[in-house]
């Protein structure tokens, strides 16, 4: 069984190209770029003797011939905005060169799940096809600008096949993916062994204060959303420190402030906070936090307070048969998300998501 690094490097060079911004990637799930990426690595799959099948979440799924049991590898080809070229795409691109490599040996299906980044939600596509979530749910997600999931897949529907893949077909999974902390570099080391994955938990918090104006109100009188959020995000620093571990992380990344002028008193904040952690009982405590201190922050202020959960990814264990027949590297590790095969034991940090 031979691997050709010419031709993987060649097909994650080309993979990049759809969407390629700078050093990095745009191609969120469903865009113009992200359809155009799922169609040539459909084209490849057939090329390499895989039957291309999508299903109605957009997952792509090249499949051996025959209905007998196969290992599937992969991952996804979505990125997060000006994302990196390498992440998700490498583990669908090494998939793909396994099973070429392996057509004469063994069969090896290759997957590419949509929506894994977060568009709509945390690993929507893997989601829905595992049974976690089920599709008319899935289609009531909408992204940042209003768009529901539903909308946004009716641009593949030429594509989609009228049902799932049985994941009865598949007697394992195996996701290689390029690490996105320092950990192996630090240690140097080229390879780890993931184990298990961290949890997710995803909160949107709204606050609402009254618009004025910046130059006429008085400090005293203000209900300042932005001020608002402003306290939270302090408050909740020292909350969730006093839960957390060494590999415990949480973060806000999304501010929208209403009306977003210099000279207005803001009066509506919309934020997302995101935590992550390998055990589930930290997990909930946290989820706890975020929301009592949203809400005590808005009472002393005299916000309106709206908070909309999202739904969280639990913390789980790999396959230990798995990860026994893994090289044994000296790193192993805990990764922070992905599709279905990431992650870890041992004393190291966990990494940044997928």
């Amino acid at each position: 069984m031979q691997i050709e690094p010419t031709r993987l490097l060649a097909d994650l060079h080309h993979l990049r190209s759809f969407g390629r911004h700078g050093t990095g990637v745009v191609r969120p799930a469903f865009s113009a770029p992200d359809i155009a990426a799922r169609e040539w690595l459909a084209s490849m799959m057939r090329e390499a003797g895989l039957e291309p099948v999508f299903d109605a979440a957009g997952n792509l799924f090249g499949l051996p011939p025959g209905p007998g049991p196969c290992l599937m590898m992969g991952s996804h080809s979505d990125t997060q905005p000006e994302g990196g070229w390498l992440d998700g795409a490498y583990g669908v691109i090494s998939g793909l060169e396994v099973s070429r490599a392996a057509r004469d040996h063994v069969p090896v299906a290759v997957v590419s799940f949509q929506d894994e980044e977060g568009r709509f939600g945390v690993l929507t596509g893997s989601k829905i096809w595992s049974g976690g979530l089920t599709l008319r749910d899935a289609d009531q997600l909408q992204d940042l600008s209003g768009e529901t999931f539903a909308t946004a897949r009716a641009r593949m529907a030429h594509l989609a096949g009228p049902g799932f893949v049985d994941p009865a077909r598949f007697f394992g999974f195996i996701e290689t993916h390029i690490e996105q902390g320092l950990w192996l570099d630090l240690a140097g080391e080229a390879v780890g062994v993931v184990e298990s994955i961290v949890g997710i938990g995803r909160m949107f918090v709204t606050y609402q204060g009254e618009q004025n104006h910046a130059g006429t109100t008085p400090m005293d009188h203000r209900r300042d959303a932005f001020q608002g959020l402003s306290a939270f995000n302090a408050r909740l620093n020292e909350a969730l420190a006093a839960v957390a571990t060494p590999t415990t992380v949480w973060t806000i990344g999304h501010v929208e402030i209403q009306p977003g002028a210099p000279s207005i008193v803001p009066g509506r904040a919309r934020f997302s906070v995101q935590w992550r952690d390998g055990e589930a009982d930290r997990m909930a405590r946290m989820a706890t936090i975020v929301s009592q201190t949203a809400e005590a922050v808005a009472a002393e202020r005299g916000l309106g307070c709206t908070l909309d959960q999202g739904i969280p990814v639990q913390p789980r264990k790999f396959d230990d048969g798995c990860v026994r027949r893994s090289p044994p590297p000296r790193i192993r590790w805990r990764r922070a998300a992905g599709a279905a095969c990431h992650q870890a034991r041992s004393t190291m940090p966990p990494m940044s998501p997928s």
